[in-house]
C-alpha cells in the first residue's frame, strides 16, 4: 500500500475512533445523568436509539451522495455536525434537546461511516480489504473502548464536562481531515437517482450479500443491546458508579481491539470470514445469557470481555465481505451497511430499556435469542451457497 493511501486509512481511522468513542463516552455517564432529569432505563433507550434512527435515515443518502461528489467533503461535514451537537447535549437543560442534540449527532455520523467505508474500499484491494476493514473496526472497537473510560474519568469534573470534550475532540477530527485527507474520486459506474430510503431498502433485499445485512442489523441489535443494559444493570444491581462502569467497558473492550488489530487478518486467512461471523455469533449469545449467572466484579469483567472480543470479530468479517460482493456500489452498500447496522443499534436500546424497566433480565435473554436466531440464519444460508457453488462447478 502506497505511503498516500497509509496516510489517508490512518486519518479515517482516527475520524472512526473519534466518532464512536464520541457515542460511547455517554454510556457510563448517562444513568446518573438522567436521574438529574427523574428518567431512567427507557429514556436511556431512546436516547441511544435516536442516533441509530438518524443514521438508518441519513446512512443511505451519504453512501449515495459519497458516490457522487466525493468521500472526504462529507465526513469533514459529518465530524461538524457531530461535534457541534455534542457540546449542545452538555448545554441542554430540558429532556427533549437531549434528544434531538442526539438526533443529529447521528445524522454526523450517517455522514461519516459510510463514505469513510467506501473510501478503504476505493483504496485498496480485494486483498487488502480485509486487513483495511480490520484496521478500521478496531479503531471502532478501540473508541468504544475508550469512550466510556473517558466518560467515567471526565465525569469527575461534572456530568456535563465530557460532552464539552468529545465535541471539541470531533469538530478537532474534522479540521485535520480538511487539512491532510487526500480528495480521491471515487469508483463508481453506476448510480442510483432519486431512490428514497425505503426504495434503497428494497433494492437492498435482491443484492447478493442481503443476508450479510441481516447478520449486520442482529449484531448490532445484540451489542447495543447489552451496552445500554449494562450500564442500567450494573447501576442499579451492583450500585456501581460511572468509574465503575467505565472500568468494565474499556478493559472489556480491550482484548477485542488486540485481536482485531494484530490476528484478524491471520484469522480471516485461516478460516474465512464467514466461519469468524458463525464463531462470534455463537460465543455473543451465550456469553450474553451467561451475564445473569454472575457476580463480582473480575467475572463481571471476564464475560463483558469475551462478549465485546466476539462481536469485535464480527464487524469486520461482515464489512469485509460486503466490500467484496458489492463490486462498484462501495457508496451504496457502505450505506446499507450502516443502515441495517443503524436499525439494530435504534430497536435494540429502546427495547432493551423498555424491558429492563419490566424486568432486569429479560433483555438478556431476549438478546441472546437474537444472536442465537442469527446464528441458525447465517448457518443455513452458508450451506446453501456452498452446495450451490459444488453445483455450479
Amino acid at each position: 500500500m502506497k505511503l498516500s493511501k497509509k496516510l489517508a486509512l490512518y486519518i479515517l481511522m482516527f475520524d472512526m475512533f473519534i466518532t464512536f468513542s464520541a457515542i460511547g463516552l455517554i454510556l457510563p455517564v448517562m444513568p446518573a445523568y438522567l436521574k438529574t432529569y427523574g428518567a431512567a432505563g427507557q429514556a436511556l433507550g431512546f436516547i441511544i436509539a435516536i442516533i441509530a434512527f438518524a443514521q438508518f435515515i441519513f446512512s443511505p443518502v451519504a453512501g449515495n451522495l459519497s458516490d457522487r461528489h466525493g468521500r472526504k467533503n462529507l465526513i469533514i461535514f459529518g465530524l461538524f455536525v457531530s461535534g457541534l451537537s455534542q457540546i449542545a447535549f452538555g448545554l441542554a437543560d430540558e429532556l427533549w434537546m437531549l434528544y434531538l442534540c442526539r438526533f443529529f449527532t447521528g445524522l454526523g455520523s450517517a455522514f461519516i461511516v459510510p463514505p469513510v467505508m467506501a473510501y478503504a474500499a476505493d483504496i485498496t484491494s480485494n486483498t487488502e480489504r480485509g486487513k483495511a476493514m480490520g484496521w478500521l473496526g478496531a479503531a471502532i472497537s478501540l473508541g468504544f473502548m475508550i469512550g466510556p473510560g473517558i466518560g467515567g474519568f471526565l465525569s469527575n469534573i461534572n456530568l456535563h464536562f465530557p460532552f464539552f470534550f468529545a465535541g471539541s475532540v470531533t469538530i478537532l477530527a474534522g479540521i485535520l481531515s480538511f487539512l491532510f485527507l487526500p480528495a480521491i474520486k471515487p469508483v463508481v459506474k453506476e448510480l442510483s437517482k432519486g431512490e428514497n430510503i425505503f426504495q434503497q431498502m428494497a433494492r437492498s433485499f435482491k443484492t447478493s450479500y442481503f443476508v450479510l445485512l441481516i447478520v449486520v442489523f442482529v449484531f448490532s441489535f445484540g451489542i447495543s443491546n447489552f451496552q445500554s443494559t449494562l450500564t442500567m444493570f450494573l447501576t442499579y444491581k451492583f450500585n456501581y458508579t460511572p468509574n465503575d462502569i467505565a472500568i468494565v467497558m474499556t478493559l472489556g473492550g480491550f482484548a477485542g481491539v488486540i485481536v482485531q488489530g494484530f490476528a484478524l487478518n491471520k484469522l480471516f486467512n485461516r478460516f474465512g470470514e464467514m466461519k469468524i461471523i458463525l464463531f462470534g455469533l455463537l460465543v455473543a449469545a451465550f456469553s450474553l445469557y451467561g451475564m445473569l449467572y454472575v457476580n463480582g466484579f473480575y467475572f463481571i469483567l471476564l464475560v463483558a470481555t469475551i462478549f465485546s472480543t466476539a462481536t469485535t470479530l464480527i464487524r469486520p468479517a461482515v464489512n469485509t465481505l460486503i466490500s467484496k460482493t458489492a463490486g462498484d456500489e462501495q457508496g451504496f452498500a457502505a450505506g446499507m451497511n450502516n443502515s441495517y447496522m443503524s436499525l439494530g443499534n435504534m430497536i435494540g436500546p429502546a427495547l432493551a430499556g423498555t424491558l429492563f424497566d419490566w424486568h432486569q433480565s429479560i433483555p438478556f435473554t431476549f438478546g441472546a435469542i437474537i444472536l442465537l436466531g442469527c446464528f441458525f440464519l447465517a448457518f443455513i444460508w452458508t450451506r446453501k451457497s456452498v452446495a450451490k457453488q459444488q453445483k455450479a462447478s
